[in-house]
């Protein structure tokens, strides 16, 4: 009878799926919200296919583009500042919905990530 209380629920687990639309994001503009302990950064920014221009700070950052697959891609930022600026990073979307998206990114070979949600502006 015990074998009964796992199993049924673990069918039901296995049926849920998240969205993840991830093609209609690769373009657009959109505002991000990311936590990092008690603090919430804020930036907002504009995607093509090739190039990615965020506001953070008053300061405006460029990045090369590079998709992996429909829902990975790679930012190399074009004029790093930094040490920390010259480090490539892995960003991999989640789950999405009509207008925004849930995502994780790290530096890449990092196995430390942080989170966050993007919301898709009308322009």
């Amino acid at each position: 009878m015990r074998f009964y209380y796992f199993i049924i629920p673990l069918l039901f687990l296995s049926c849920y799926n998240s969205e993840r639309n991830c093609k209609s994001f690769k373009t657009g503009t959109f505002y991000s919200e990311v936590s990092i302990g008690e603090k919430l950064y804020t930036s907002k920014f504009t995607r093509t296919d090739a190039l990615q221009v965020e506001i953070y700070n008053n300061k405006v950052d460029s990045s090369n583009v590079r998709w992996i697959n429909d829902c990975e891609v790679i930012f190399k930022t074009i004029n790093p500042k930094s040490m920390a600026d010259e480090k490539d990073i892995h960003l991999k979307i989640l789950t999405t919905t009509d207008s925004s998206y849930t995502f994780e990114y790290s530096y890449v070979g990092e196995i430390k990530k942080q989170q966050g949600i993007a919301y898709r502006l009308n322009d």
